[in-house]
């Protein structure tokens, strides 16, 4: 299937304030794995002989464990803010075999179950009623109760373990990448159907669900666009650009009312994009004929009596972004090159910046007035005292 090519004419949009932030750097242990919990609340930090855990609003540390067997956790999944945890070997000595998941119960300090599989795990994802395994090419889906084994997903080579499971719906949607380059599948346990949609003509390297599921985020290895779907049946709702060089999307986080979408690249840039799904133009854009999105191009350039010919064809890849494509509405400048992972805040308008080297930052934007964040809190979360 023809997708709409991920168009990168359009140079970044200038800024001109800037953040300043924490000029210190110091030596920090290794992390080998950093994530938010299902609704940001908290996150979780994956280091040699154990994990910590931090609340994010407001920042604090919440509790360590420091295990007796020496070795690294490469993945922790919490469950909420509960005592149950997920836990995966990592790093250069793992402490428990990368091809088992360990169900830990933090009231008892001791493993309560095990997992086991022929290949490495990539990612493990919780709710309340499930756990999900995903492996390099196999996502399993297990009972949480009884450890039964419901269903199986068969996807393309997946190395990063991308997957994304709704949390406060039932049954569960599961997304995750389908059986070729550029696609997605998308899983809904209630109907029991499995759809596939074409999302980007690169490989997909990142992708964010909402809570209830019904809207799905993805970026691809291009990094100039994301593209927001209806979950249930593949339509496009929303095209949104980060820029128009090629960068490496670390993290798409949505807002807990689906208003907005956070992304984070290795350009040093948070941006924040309204969302608008609601909307009357996107809903003309859900109901055309085709939901290829190549195809909705053709439709609306067919539609403009200034071209003729030839130069319909050569405008296909210049004109996308004037007809879906927008911009951010806010943005937050962080060093280059180095990985962080963001989440939103639970006060209004603010966002949860999480970084591989330690840092944790919590920002304030204004969605009216757009522009830079605020910068309101900093900590080196590796350096915390009193833990």
């Amino acid at each position: 299937m023809a997708t709409r090519p991920d168009c990168d004419s359009e140079p970044d949009r200038p800024t001109t304030s800037a953040i300043t932030h924490n000029p210190f750097r110091v030596a920090t242990p290794p992390i080998y794995h950093l994530s938010f919990n299902q609704n940001h609340t908290c996150f979780l930090v994956g280091l040699q002989n154990g994990f910590w855990i931090f609340d994010t609003d407001p920042f604090k540390p919440s509790f360590r464990r420091d295990l007796d067997t020496h070795g690294g956790i490469g993945l922790v999944s919490m469950l909420y803010r509960s005592n149950i945890f997920c836990l995966v070997g990592g790093g250069p000595d793992p402490i428990y075999p990368t091809n088992k998941v360990m169900i830990w119960d933090d009231h008892a300090s001791r493993c309560i179950g095990e997992l086991s599989f022929r290949s490495e795990v990539k990612n493990v994802k919780l709710r309340l009623d499930m756990i999900v395994v995903v492996l390099n090419q196999k996502i399993f889906v297990y009972n949480f109760l009884d450890f039964k084994l419901l269903n199986q997903v068969e996807t393309i080579s997946n190395p990063t373990g991308l997957c994304e499971i709704s949390h406060n719906s039932s049954p569960m949607v599961l997304v995750c990448l389908g059986l070729q380059k550029g696609q997605i599948r998308m899983e809904n346990f209630g109907s029991k159907k499995s759809k596939f949609v074409m999302a980007h003509d690169s490989r997909i390297v990142c992708m964010s669900l909402t809570q209830d599921g019904r809207r799905l985020a993805t970026a691809s290895s291009k990094g100039t666009l994301i593209r927001v779907f209806n979950s249930l049946d593949g339509t496009l709702l929303q095209e949104v650009r980060r820029g128009a060089d090629r960068a490496d999307i670390y993290s798409l986080a949505f807002s807990s009312d689906a208003q907005f979408l956070a992304v984070s690249s290795d350009k040093g840039t948070v941006h924040i994009f309204s969302l608008k799904v609601d909307s009357g133009s996107l809903a003309s854009l859900s109901n055309d004929r085709s939901h290829n999105p190549s195809e909705q191009i053709h439709s609306r350039l067919s539609s403009l009596s200034i071209f003729k010919g030839q130069r319909i064809f050569d405008a296909i890849g210049v004109l996308p972004k004037y007809f879906s494509s927008e911009w951010s509405v806010a943005r937050f400048r962080l060093p280059e090159g180095l990985q962080y992972f963001v989440g939103f805040g639970h006060q209004k308008n603010t966002v949860i910046i999480i970084g591989m080297d330690g840092s944790f930052y919590r920002c304030e934007f204004d969605p009216a007035i757009g522009g830079e964040m605020i910068q309101l809190e900093y900590n080196n979360f590796l350096n915390v005292e009193n833990f």
